[in-house]
Parts: C-alpha cells; structure tokens; sequence
C-alpha cells in the first residue's frame, strides 16, 4: 500500500513516515498543498493522509481540486482543527475519516487497515503473478501452496515489484520508492535485499519470478492473474 502524507509539520510527517515504513508500508511525504495535489494526480496513491493547514493550497481546497480531477483516492484527515463544520465538511468534500491531532498511534493504524480493506469494494486488495499470491491487506505472500514469511522491508520491495512488474526497475527506483531513500552508488543495499528475497520467493520452484538485468536492475516477470 502506498501512502502519501501532505503535512507541513517536518517533524511529525518524518515520525508518521518512518513508522509507516516499519508497519510495511511504502510512504512519501510533502509539505505543500499544492505540490501534494500535484503528486496525488499524477502519482497512483492508495491512500491519503492530509493536514488541513497548509503552504500552498489548504486541505480543503486539495480535497476540492482532487476530486474535480477525477481522483478517487481515499483521504484521511489528519488536523487540529476539531470543530465539527470543519470536520463535517472535510466529510463532505470526499474524505473517508477524520482523525483529530495528537492522535494515538494505533488508532491510526487501524483506519488505514480499515481503509485497505473496504477501498476496492471487495474487502479484498491481492495481486496474482503466475502462482505467487500476494495479500495486501493481510500482509501474506504465497507461491502455490507454501506461505512465505518476509520481514516489512521484504514485503514492501515485493509489493513494489509486483505493482510493476514485466517492468525493470533501477537501482535507484527501488530505493526512492521501497526505501525512501536517494540514490547512493556506494550502497550495495538493494543487492542485499533482492538476494534475501530470490530466495525466499524462488528457491525451490521450477520458475523463478525475479529477474535480474544485467546493467540495467530487476523485475518481477509473470504472467498477472
């Protein structure tokens, strides 16, 4: 799942960010409305997390715009602002909650799950490459009949490869995109992890699934189910 956090705060959108990103979730982060209404239509978010004051243009404005451009992303309030017109209306403009700041930590991670499972309708968000099931929600990865434990990190570049996958992806994507992080040539990171997760995800099957190209980065091949 693949969040981006609009909050002008640095502090508590680096603390929601990094413990997003230690709840195997991919987060980004701007401190902008107006740059943040630019990312979310430009970009494919799962979900939202919005300050209602804002540089730019304020949470209201951004939830207005958004809509107009056809985005259907959910929206999570995230503010200060606890008077009820304004919760109301940020409600009535699209989003799908509201939570009042300082909020509990848990709190907020049991409305993203609620989001997660009701955004598709189904109650469901899986992705299917040949026999490798991969459970969004539920954070569980199968290949044909055997569960596959992967750490939050595995997780994250496991889902970011499938969401792309028959496409290679850089050195420098996976980083920006599964680590958060800019791209440092010294770094063998990525090697590291792609090791640990071949081998969890293809040793001992007939097909392997992750490719590597050489000199040029990975890829997740299969046919989608």
């Amino acid at each position: 799942m693949k969040i981006l956090i609009v909050e002008d705060e640095k502090k508590l959108a680096g603390f929601i960010q990094q413990g997003l990103s230690q709840a195997g979730y991919l987060a980004e982060v701007c401190n902008n409305g107006s740059e943040a209404l630019e990312m979310a239509i430009k970009n494919d978010f799962d979900l939202i997390l919005l300050d209602l004051m804002l540089p730019g243009i304020n949470g209201f404005d951004f939830l207005k715009n958004l809509r107009t451009f056809g985005t259907e992303t959910p929206v999570i309030i995230i503010s200060a602002v606890a008077d009820s017109k304004q919760v109301v209306q940020g409600l009535d403009l699209g989003a799908v909650d509201y939570i009042r700041k300082p909020f509990e930590w848990d709190e907020l991670l049991a409305r993203i799950r609620t989001v997660s499972r009701f955004s598709n309708g189904s109650g469901q968000q899986k992705i299917n490459i040949e026999d490798l099931e991969i459970d969004i929600p539920a954070r569980k990865v199968k290949r044909g009949n055997t569960e596959i434990e992967l750490t939050s990190k595995e997780f994250i570049l496991l889902e970011y490869l499938a969401r792309n996958a028959n496409l290679v992806l850089t050195k420098n994507q996976l980083l920006e995109n599964a680590w958060n992080m800019n791209f440092d040539p010294e770094s063998n990171i990525v090697e590291v992890y792609m090791h640990q997760l071949r081998k969890k995800i293809d040793k001992g099957f007939d097909n392997p699934l992750i490719k590597t190209v050489i000199g040029a980065g990975y890829m997740l091949k299969g046919d989608k189910q």
